[in-house]
């Protein structure tokens, strides 16, 4: 390793040491700040609420940023839930929890989300990205590049070895995993020559991507934004084929026993709450129907966080640090005033 390198590893480690000392004092003047509020207040204000963990990295933030606000402003005592997108609906279909859902792909839900808002059951407060998430199948810019034809699938299936034969699936428990198993039995994708590889975390996708660029090798499979890996690498988007929202909510479901082809459609991506969490604490539902990231933004966030190393509870100290006036948008005065005292 050289002189450089060395004193740029440990440049990042005092960096990272520094920085989650600040956040040890945030996190632990937050604790003193809570304690010291009478508890009869504190459970008037606000009670126990359960919040998504989604396995992808700005929904994990968003969370976090919301567990705080909640926490240190409002006084809510939040339980984090692990979660992905099927699994999420399910649980809010059989035990209508969690409370809040963070990001979700409505273009992912299938039919069990759409039946339990027409009931009545949940409620969508905000798009919490703007303008919308970017759902498609990939190929690197340089691949694109040197081979135009790859642009489209009718390409792709003509020529499977120039993709390297092999198409990078979403992880289980994702709504696009869904999509996806129904649009490659469309395509009959491996009668056409290209196995498919189901990755195992967001993780891995991600470093497929960085793998392929390294080495300027095929690359073909799905990916979505915001995200700092499509800000990273120059990605280009994959004709799959015209939009059909008729066929693509059929390919939301796993029990589809026609699949048809339709690309993806923009994305809608909501904080959706249960009903019972917007009556039982309507302060709750009116800072989360606030909460709302540019895309833009968020890339940004999700850049530095992969930048530094850091963990989505970093990012979400340096959103809170650095945006206070997109956050302060979102809470009540009195919510404003606790936070303004910690955030410095």
């Amino acid at each position: 390793m050289s002189a450089m390198c060395v004193e740029d590893e440990t440049a990042k480690f005092f960096w990272l040491v520094g920085f989650t000392m600040k956040l040890l004092k945030l996190m632990a003047f937050g604790v003193v700040l809570a304690t010291a509020v009478a508890p009869s207040t504190t459970a008037a204000a606000c009670g126990n609420v359960s919040i998504t963990e989604m396995n992808w990295a700005s929904s994990q933030i968003i969370t976090e940023v919301s567990k705080f606000l909640l926490e240190q402003g409002y006084g809510c005592k939040v339980k984090k839930v692990p979660s992905a997108t099927t699994t999420a609906v399910a649980s809010l279909a059989e035990t209508g929890k969690p409370d809040i859902v963070t990001e979700l792909w409505l273009n992912s839900t299938g039919d069990a989300y759409a039946k339990m808002a027409k009931k009545g059951k949940v409620e969508a407060l905000a798009d919490v990205l703007s303008p919308g998430g970017v759902e498609g199948w990939w190929i690197p810019q340089y691949l694109a590049d040197k081979h135009p034809e790859l642009l489209t699938m009718k390409g792709v299936l003509a020529n499977p070895q120039l993709v390297g034969a092999q198409f990078n699936n979403c992880p289980d428990g994702w709504g696009c995993r869904i999509v996806n198993d129904n649009l490659i039995k469309a395509f009959d994708m491996s009668g056409k020559g290209i196995k498919v590889f189901n990755h195992g975390s967001g993780e891995t996708l991600a470093t497929s991507i960085a793998a392929a660029y390294k080495d300027k090798k095929p690359w073909f499979g799905y990916y979505w934004g915001p995200t700092a890996v499509l800000g990273q690498y120059k990605m280009a988007k994959v004709k799959i084929g015209e939009i059909d929202q008729k066929i693509h909510s059929g390919n939301q479901n796993k029990e589809n026993s026609n699949p048809g082809i339709s690309d993806f459609p923009p994305a809608q991506v909501l904080t959706v709450v249960t009903a019972a969490l917007k009556k039982r604490e309507p302060a709750v539902a009116k800072l989360m129907s606030k909460v709302s990231f540019d895309v833009d933004v968020m890339n940004g966030v999700l850049a530095w966080r992969k930048a530094k190393g850091a963990s989505a509870e970093e990012a979400a100290v340096r959103f809170l640090s650095t945006e206070s006036k997109i956050w302060g948008a979102w809470v009540s005065d009195d919510a404003r005033k606790k936070l303004s005292a910690l955030i410095k």
